[in-house]
């Protein structure tokens, strides 16, 4: 955990308003910070819900010429056969999992705690929903897609979240990920988890952003997914 992370702020946090019971972890998307991610979730909270929207390490992306913007790992292209950052993938994915272990330490079990991000992070989130030996709660995925795809099922190991609760969420005008890749996405991920837990949401005239429909949409599923426990 030394090196880049070393620089790395610590997340943007919605505390609970009452005893934090679940936890929702998202990450934001390629060049940006969780701040507006914790905005964001500040107007759809849930009073058990403690909301944690952290920072991306700063790092050249091949895609933007290689300048250094926050990104969770490099990104050769945004279609279906561009070339993968498999290694920072991976170690992206397993400073996520680290973040989900240090909330169960902190007393909410990972059953609890739901994964969610923006385009890159939304990606993030499926990558690590999938690949962690940590049940969780289930994943919501905006304006994203699934990286190494073709690793898939193999890289499932042994499926904790087979069941898992998938809501993915795309704008049918987005210009930068394209609609039909979150379509796909969505396809390629029934066939991972029990496809009738995934729930794939349009919105028409979305680009690659969020909307205030969609915000409703995500609560929702926060609400079903992390409902509170009779003891709070």
């Amino acid at each position: 955990m030394c090196g880049n992370n070393m620089s790395v702020p610590l997340p943007a946090i919605v505390p609970a308003a009452r005893k934090a019971t679940a936890a929702v972890i998202f990450m934001h998307g390629l060049g940006d910070t969780g701040h507006g991610w914790a905005e964001g979730f500040a107007g759809i909270r849930l009073p058990h819900v403690k909301y944690i929207c952290p920072h991306a390490p700063t790092m050249p992306v091949s895609l933007n010429m290689r300048m250094s913007m926050p990104s969770w790992f490099d990104i050769y292209g945004l279609s279906p056969d561009a070339n993968e950052d498999e290694a920072g993938i991976k170690r992206a994915s397993e400073n996520i999992k680290a973040l989900i272990d240090q909330e169960v330490k902190n007393g909410i079990p990972s059953h609890r705690i739901l994964l969610g991000g923006f385009s890159q992070g939304g990606a993030l989130s499926l990558y690590t929903a999938l690949t962690t030996q940590q049940k969780l709660a289930g994943v919501v995925a905006l304006s994203c897609w699934l990286p190494l795809r073709n690793s898939f099922p193999q890289a499932s190991g042994s499926s904790v979240n087979k069941d898992m609760h998938v809501l993915q969420c795309h704008g049918d005008a987005d210009p930068l990920v394209p609609f039909m890749f979150g379509s796909q996405t969505a396809e390629k991920m029934k066939s991972l988890v029990n496809p009738g837990n995934v729930t794939f949401k349009s919105y028409r005239g979305l680009p690659h952003s969020a909307c205030p429909e969609e915000m409703v949409d995500i609560k929702r599923f926060i609400e079903k997914r992390l409902p509170p426990i009779s003891d709070e």
